[in-house]
């Protein structure tokens, strides 16, 4: 045997894959993802079966089988089934109908910065409040980082000072592109050319004169080239923006048409959302507010309770957030009365203090307790209490127990005047009769005359606009969503501290007997809600 025989030849070396070869086949395999995504066996079913699935399904995998192509390294691997279909959908309007906490921004955001990356491009993200806007730009941030691509620049511009209303945040990055965050107003929002993202669009303050101020942004294709439009919301009231989108009855025949996504809860865990939904359903606590935030239906209406156009106005240097501690053992300077909002482990406990000067309630202390053992609480508050003409206290839940000993305290005791007991701590449970009483009440204090002043603070400010007003089936309710900040208990703490205001028969809006009564009975108030069935007010 020859030695060339008895040796076989060498295998022949594999040539390197080049970088344009792995972008082409990356390419294939999200157009074949994208080919897959959002399979009419899980979107295209009703809600009741839907129900049904996402129950029995194994949380944290997906019913479809349904694979993310991209490599592990790239953030865009991070999508679910759901979220990967709505990024890679460029038509120029696009909106998705999604429930709370199903990665909206991350997604929204991931697009904005994608498309900057891609090319010198403009972006303008409009949110309904403040915190929203610096969170959505957060996202974009993570996002930036992700891909490593470096930020220029970032502005933050306010109307004053530094705890004043934000005009506009903007992050310039390397390549010139920039994306701008603003409170979504019809202020702030209007002037550039821009492509445009809304992000909770159905809880603006003002959606439609906000939609009239935008829609210009996007109308020029002659400076850098034709704009997308992206909104992005859960849904808020059957007059609302998301509501028109969605209905697609009488569309035949239009010269454009929106890519609608929805996404309910359901449709999230049946694509890999590990989120246990029986768990999350009880401890909502609320049904209404489950089928708006969760499973994408419209109720009749829900408005802002304090838009910002009232509570910038109730805004002063003579409302305080702290107060020295002589003012609790000093006497004079007008009535004092408190509202007690408690929270013991997922929110704080909020006391809100008041102090008559003329016909107006001023603002002293908004005392916030959190992740504070009750004993200790007890304590704080006690002081508080006995300075108080009258306190309003939350009795629900965790309540209960602080309060049945708050009311033993010396120099406080109960107040409850249908059982003869007139001391100072009004123990008030949350009943839906109870909220249209102190909730109306609140917001007719910021209308004009002004019968309020609270500190100028960013923190107090957002925790005061969160809270919404809910009608539906011409029921009307009080709820607001629940943030790593709590859920509006300033808000409450607030609308308790006016509440003890009125039923101790100081300042303006004093109970009448017979209010009084209607409280007790879990009624409406005598003087009746802030609007009628026929004539909204906001």
């Amino acid at each position: 045997m020859s030695r060339a025989a008895s040796n076989p030849k060498p295998r022949a070396k594999r040539a390197p894959v080049s970088q344009t070869d792995a972008l082409d086949r990356l390419a294939e395999q999200v157009k074949a993802a994208r080919a897959t995504a959002m399979r009419a066996e899980i979107f295209g079913r009703p809600l009741a079966d839907l129900r049904d699935l996402a129950e029995a399904h194994t949380r944290g995998t997906s019913a479809t089988g349904w694979r993310n192509p991209y490599p592990a390294g790239d953030p865009r691997s991070l999508y679910l089934e759901y979220q990967f279909n709505l990024h890679h959908d460029d038509s120029r309007f696009k909106a998705a109908l999604q429930a709370r906490q199903t990665g909206k921004d991350f997604t929204s955001e991931g697009e904005v910065v994608e498309t900057c990356k891609a090319g010198v491009t403009e972006w303008m993200i409009a949110a309904p409040s403040e915190r929203q806007a610096l969170d959505s730009l957060d996202q974009a941030k993570l996002w930036a980082e992700a891909w490593d691509f470096r930020l220029a620049d970032l502005q933050l511009v306010r109307e004053g000072g530094s705890e004043t209303l934000l005009k506009a945040a903007e992050i310039t990055f390397s390549n010139g592109s920039r994306a701008r965050a603003v409170p979504g107003r019809p202020d702030t929002v209007r002037g550039r050319s821009t492509n445009v993202l809304l992000t909770e669009f159905d809880f603006f303050d003002n959606p439609a004169e906000t939609w009239r101020a935008i829609v210009p942004s996007i109308t020029n294709p002659l400076r850098g080239g034709e704009k997308r439009l992206r909104v992005v919301s859960t849904p808020n009231g059957k007059d609302g923006q998301m509501a028109k989108i969605f209905d697609t009855t009488g569309r035949e025949g239009r010269r454009f048409d929106w890519s609608r996504h929805l996404v309910t809860i359901y449709h999230a865990v049946l694509c890999g959302l590990p989120v246990n939904i029986a768990q999350m359903r009880e401890l909502f606590d609320d049904p209404e507010g489950w089928a708006q935030e969760f499973e994408c239906e419209f109720l009749d209406t829900s408005n802002v309770l304090l838009p910002y156009e009232i509570l910038t106005p109730a805004e002063s240097i003579d409302a305080t957030e702290v107060i020295g501690p002589d003012f609790w053992t000093t006497e004079g300077g007008g009535p004092v009365v408190c509202g007690v909002d408690f929270g013991r482990q997922n929110d704080p406990t909020v006391c809100w203090t008041l102090q008559l000067v003329g016909d107006v309630w001023i603002t002293r202390e908004v005392l916030v307790l959190r992740g504070m053992p009750t004993p200790q609480q007890e304590e704080i508050l006690r002081v508080r209490l006995r300075r108080a003409t009258r306190t309003a206290f939350d009795y629900t839940g965790p309540g209960i127990g602080l309060g049945d000993y708050l009311v033993k305290a010396p120099g406080i005791g109960e107040y409850k005047p249908e059982a003869h007991k007139l001391g100072k701590l009004e123990l008030c449970t949350f009943t839906s009769g109870f909220k249209r009483v102190i909730f109306p009440r609140l917001r007719r204090a910021f209308e004009a005359p002004l019968k309020v002043r609270t500190p100028v603070s960013i923190a107090i400010r957002e925790d005061l606009h969160a809270m919404k007003q809910i009608v539906r089936n011409n029921q009307y309710s009080y709820a607001a969503p629940r943030t790593a900040e709590g859920h509006s208990d300033r808000c409450t703490a607030l609308a308790l501290a006016l509440h003890a205001g009125a039923t101790a028969g100081v300042g303006a809006g004093s109970f009448t007997a017979a209010d009084l009564r209607a409280v007790h009975l879990g009624l409406p108030a005598v003087a009746g809600p802030l609007f009628t069935r026929t004539a909204l007010r906001f």
